[in-house]
């Protein structure tokens, strides 16, 4: 039967009580560690994501107002360049100037 060794009798009842008991202290002391320190892992766990979820939800947007301010910059641009070529157009001077002469006749 594989490697079993001879021992006396009484020998064999010490260590087969001293593996109950040793058994018996593992069920009755190291798997309620085993949960207890399970579960202190998993609640330092979830303190620590709570923790960085709302420092990630508390952190000001700095960035995001420069690059919206950038944004309103560069359409405000670009609207002013469609308004200067249009007043400079043939067409809307004579509109604008006909508006202009119709009011100061009235």
């Amino acid at each position: 039967m594989g490697n079993t060794t001879y021992r006396p009798r009484k020998q064999a009842r010490r260590d087969m009580e001293h593996n109950e008991v040793i058994l018996f202290e593992h069920r009755r002391y190291g798997v309620g560690e085993r949960i207890n320190a399970a579960s202190d892992r998993l609640l330092r766990e979830q303190v620590g994501l709570e923790a960085k979820w709302r420092a990630l939800m508390a952190q000001p947007e700095e960035g995001a107002a420069t690059a919206e301010y950038a944004v309103v910059l560069v359409a405000a641009t670009g609207f002013a360049a469609v308004l200067v070529a249009l007043m400079k157009s043939d067409t809307v001077k004579t509109l604008l100037t006909n508006i202009v002469k119709k009011a100061l006749s009235v």
